[in-house]
Parts: structure tokens; C-alpha cells; sequence
């Protein structure tokens, strides 16, 4: 398997952007089209549990991103994608779906720990491999008026568990065990071996 330069990035997300950016990965854009719906992948099962949820959406979506890539031709790239998720028990939160539900997730979280996990797989050729990162983070108590505060800003939205740990959030973070870069959506360390045994150059020690 001869050695690459650049990926595909198949994420709408801009800090996995920025952490690609961090580890100096050069990549491209590879984003759904108006024909694809990226959201119905992201379909919880009855009864599964978020490390199964999160390990099988990031397939789906390196799957999905795999059709696609064939379908608009050009340079056939690897392919990297990533899914986050949060967890309070075997409860998953994903992306509120409005206000009410982003408030009633915030109340989840406050003064208890919870979990974040976040899978990455990439294909290069008929190869795949992956990776799982899971942190524990716990959040301070948080008042009504506190969360009320925090959702009428607009950050939950699009953030699965309401909230992100590069925003205000952060000042009711009490402790971390874990990835920060994973807890923001791309876990920079099984990222980097993912592309090592890739054989992706990035970086200067790539």
C-alpha cells in the first residue's frame, strides 16, 4: 500500500478541521450532497448501547463517504470520518432537538459525570481501520437560569449532549479523564496511529 499525503475529510464539523489542522493533516472536504440524508444515520437502535451507537453511525458515515467518493470520481483519497457521542449511563444524547430538549440534557449532566465517546474510522483502498476513544467529564451543578442562559446563546445545537467543551461550557467543567481533543469531536492521539498505520504522512513526525 504506497504512502499518502492527503485525506478526505467526510465531517461537517469544523474543530475535526481544526485538529486535523493541529496534527498538520492536509485534507479536502468530502460532504454530503442534497440527495444524502447525513442525519438519518445517526438513528439510535432500541436497547443499543452508546459505545455499539457510536462505533456503528462512524461506519455508516465511512461507508456512506465511500459511495460517494466513487460517485464524484477524482483523486480516491482515504477517508476519515468521526462520530461523538454522549453518555449519561446507557442513556445517549445525541444533537437537541430544540430548546426544551437541549435544557432537559444540560439538567442531565449537571453536577454528575458523564461520558463522551467518539469512534474515527478511515479507508484507504479495500482497507478500514478504527478507533474509540472514551472520556469521562464531569460538570458542576448548573442552575435553571444558568441553562436557560446557555441555550438561548444558540451553542447546544448541533452538539451532541447540548453543549461544547470549546465554548462558555467550559466554566462548569469541574474535571476531565480523558482525550480534550476527543471530547471536541477528533481524539488527536488514535487519530494520528490511525494514519500511521495508514502509512499518511502529516506533520513532521508523521
Amino acid at each position: 500500500m504506497p504512502a499518502a499525503d492527503r485525506i478526505h475529510l467526510a465531517s461537517q464539523s469544523p474543530r475535526r478541521r481544526q485538529l486535523l489542522d493541529q496534527l498538520g493533516v492536509a485534507h479536502d472536504l468530502l460532504l454530503p450532497g442534497d440527495d444524502e440524508d447525513a442525519e438519518a444515520l445517526e438513528h439510535v437502535l432500541p436497547g443499543e448501547l452508546p459505545a455499539d451507537y457510536v462505533q456503528r453511525v462512524t461506519g455508516l458515515k465511512l461507508d456512506a463517504a465511500r459511495r460517494r467518493q466513487r460517485r464524484r470520481g477524482g483523486a480516491a483519497l482515504p477517508i476519515l470520518c468521526a462520530d461523538t457521542t454522549v453518555a449519561v449511563g446507557r442513556r445517549i444524547l445525541g444533537k437537541p432537538a430544540d430548546a426544551a430538549e437541549a435544557a432537559a440534557m444540560l439538567g442531565a449532566l449537571s453536577g454528575r459525570t458523564h461520558r463522551v465517546l467518539t469512534a474515527v474510522a478511515l479507508a484507504s483502498g479495500r482497507r478500514r481501520w478504527t478507533a474509540l476513544n472514551t472520556s469521562h467529564v464531569t460538570v458542576a451543578p448548573l442552575s435553571r437560569q444558568a441553562i436557560a442562559a446557555y441555550v438561548a446563546s444558540g451553542e447546544p445545537f448541533g452538539k451532541a449532549g447540548a453543549y461544547a467543551i470549546q465554548s462558555q461550557f467550559a466554566g462548569w467543567i469541574v474535571h476531565i479523564d480523558g482525550s480534550h481533543s476527543g471530547i471536541m469531536g477528533l481524539p488527536l492521539y488514535e487519530t494520528a496511529e490511525l494514519l500511521r498505520q495508514a502509512r499518511i504522512r502529516f506533520g513532521q513526525t508523521g
